[in-house]
């Protein structure tokens, strides 16, 4: 286990060494950020935003939650979106699942209380809405495929919340992709979900749902 002293020595030394490689970067990165994505990751440890993708801090405007979800009752996740979008102008928003998510377990299992439980309700109703695409799989298939269904929930609540909505109606460029990522493997891969506009959502979800059925 890591001791907060190391942690500090860590930043320092990860600070040192920043500054010999560009000793104007800090001062740069004071001034303003400017990212161009904004990434809707699980908060799970094992799924670093920034060192997934190679990005230098400022690059990526992260917002993380247990098991990735995007509710529309959740003010937290929904002004990161507003922020993102209307103030930073992003042009592209990348909603990350991963593979072996302990919500996702969690939700399946219906054994989660308190804070957790409640977070979790609205995954379990993702598993019973698409009950017939977990039917018949193991239980770790069943997870692996919710993971890959909540992304595709995420993606559609994404696009069409209000501050996404209005970039697109005042011609903002700015694209809304699903991804999944292999914590066995460490590689991110694409879930064929990307979304451009309003006109794309409905197709670009029907067409994720019909692969399961050609598997």
């Amino acid at each position: 286990m890591k001791d907060p002293k190391t942690l500090l020595a860590n930043n320092r030394e990860w600070a040192t060494q920043i500054r010999q490689n560009d000793p104007a970067f800090f001062e740069r990165l004071a001034e303003r950020q400017n990212p161009h994505l904004l990434w809707i990751g699980c908060a799970d440890s094992r799924v670093p935003a920034e060192q997934l993708t190679g990005l230098l801090p400022g690059e990526l405007f992260v917002h993380r939650n247990v098991a990735n979800q995007v509710l529309t009752t959740d003010v937290n996740c929904q002004s990161v979106i507003d922020f993102a979008v209307g103030a930073l102008k992003v042009r592209h928003i990348i909603v990350c699942g991963h593979y072996g998510c302990g919500g996702v377990m969690a939700a399946l299992q219906g054994g989660a209380e308190g804070s957790l439980g409640q977070w979790l309700l609205d995954l379990k109703e993702v598993a019973e809405r698409h009950g017939s695409l977990l039917e018949g799989l193991s239980f770790n298939d069943q997870a692996n495929r919710l993971c890959e269904l909540n992304v595709l929930e995420a993606v559609c609540r994404v696009s069409r919340s209000p501050a996404v909505q209005k970039a697109w109606s005042e011609g903002q460029k700015l694209s809304v992709h699903g991804w999944i990522y292999g914590v066995a493997d460490g590689e991110l891969q694409e879930l064929g979900l990307t979304v451009n506009g309003q006109d794309d959502i409905v197709p670009a979800r029907d067409k994720v749902l019909s692969s399961y059925f050609t598997e």
